[in-house]
């Protein structure tokens, strides 16, 4: 039996989990748990990479301590942020993408090139924290001036774990970086905004050998296996996980919700430009989506309201409210305290319960809204909606998804860039 370690990192939470074959299904086991959650910095929201690099070898430490033997492993992350390198050194601070820096980058951004024409090459939703906006930031900041490499924060994990320096597909599509046609960078807009070649790598696909794990790092962990490049960015992983039927549209539900379908092309039209639809890698089709606010905001209002998963569940079916308010205003980005900021935005007072009820009505009027843009630019009525991720186990959302929606929702598995990230795996061993 071989055993394959995915390391899935969210931006709330990072796990390792086993995966293996028995008697023809993939069985997942958790190994570590860990949060990833971003600091507040006097540079404002950063990462703890330092942190997240510890949590990374704690775990391939106790998965090597119950599974001797382990065939491959391959981390995922979130999708945008990345560490410059000079060399085999860092250059802090490791920016968070709900950093506020780059709304001022955009602009000027956009003065030299305007969203349209960017859209057109790289078919990429404009968001301020995109890594093209991020890395110009950084050239006005002259933090590029001793970079050698940026690498996306799986490709810097897998460089510590292996010496090797890699750039992934799903990842690096993130960013607005690639010619969404080609699939490579487009050297072309590199050159527009001033960034220096050097910077960009070979592309590499899902399924690619980086090398075995170092000398210092085996000894650190406890053994040895081989490291391999799955779709790193964890929605990418995550659509892995389930075949949908052509009808049928994926909603991968955790702090983002990515709602879309998987195309054999690029969709880069005027309509889906002002939709705000996106255009990112997938293994071997194109995953076009939105990004919607997801359970970033009610995680928050836990927090601050200091309710509890189980009083939520047992309290919110006996809630009549249904006011709702936008659920992708960027004022709740990163607001300073996301309960004022909901407030706000519904003009109202409700109690902490329909609080939560707002959120989630708001949520599932952002989907129905999200698909019937998609059915007008792919001109296709859509019969059902397969919600993966952490989301899929909240049962009062999925109702209102439903309803609101009037789509058949199918559950399908919560870890599920887990699923997607070991049978990536599995295929490049040739176990599936």
């Amino acid at each position: 039996m071989k055993y394959y370690l995915a390391i899935d990192l969210g931006a709330t939470s990072g796990r390792h989990v086993i995966g293996y074959q028995e008697n023809g299904e993939i069985v997942l086991k958790e190994i570590h748990r860990f949060k990833t959650e971003m600091d507040m910095s006097t540079d404002g929201l950063v990462w703890n990479i330092p942190r997240i690099y510890n949590e990374i070898l704690i775990g391939i430490r106790k998965a090597f301590e119950q599974y001797p033997v382990i065939e491959s492993l391959s981390i995922d992350t979130w999708g945008v942020d990345y560490v410059l390198m000079n060399g085999d050194k860092e250059i802090p601070p490791y920016y968070a993408y709900r950093n506020e820096r780059c709304e001022k980058a955009a602009k000027q951004l956009h003065a030299l090139i305007d969203f349209e024409e960017l859209y057109k090459k790289t078919g990429i939703q404009y968001a301020a924290f995109n890594t093209l906006y991020q890395l110009f930031d950084d050239k006005q900041k002259g933090r590029l001036e001793e970079a050698t490499d940026y690498l996306m924060l799986p490709s810097y994990f897998t460089y510590r774990l292996t010496g090797v320096k890699t750039h992934e597909y799903t990842n690096e599509s993130t960013g607005a970086l690639l010619n969404a046609k080609t699939g490579e960078y487009d050297y072309e807009l590199i050159n527009q905004l001033g960034l220096s070649r050097k910077l960009f790598g070979k592309i590499q696909q899902p399924g690619y050998v980086i090398g075995n794990l170092l000398p210092n790092i085996q000894k650190e962990v406890g053994g040895d296996t081989k490291v391999i490049l799955c779709p790193s960015h964890d929605t990418a992983s995550a659509f892995e996980s389930v075949d949908v039927p052509e009808n049928g549209i994926i909603l991968s539900s955790g702090t983002w919700s990515l709602l879309g379908i998987k195309s054999k092309q690029p969709i880069i039209s005027e309509d889906s430009m002002k939709a705000n639809y996106t255009n990112e890698g997938g293994v071997g089709y194109i995953r076009f989506l939105k990004n919607i606010m997801g359970m970033y905001i009610a995680n928050r209002l836990r927090d601050e309201t200091g309710l509890t998963l189980n009083e939520i569940n047992e309290r919110i079916n006996e809630s009549r409210y249904s006011k709702t308010f936008d659920i992708n205003d960027s004022s709740l980005t990163a607001p300073t305290n996301m309960k004022h900021a909901v407030l706000k935005l519904l003009n109202d007072m409700p109690n902490d319960i329909d609080l939560f009820v707002s959120v989630f009505h708001s949520m599932a009027v952002g989907y129905k809204d999200a698909i019937e843009e998609l059915e007008t630019i792919t001109n296709k009525k859509y019969q059902s909606i397969y919600v993966i991720g952490g989301g899929a186990k909240n049962v009062y959302l999925n109702q209102l998804i439903e309803k609101y929606t009037n789509k058949k929702v199918i559950i399908m598995p919560i870890e599920a860039t887990a699923l997607g990230n070991i049978k990536i795996q599995m295929k490049a061993s040739k176990e599936l």
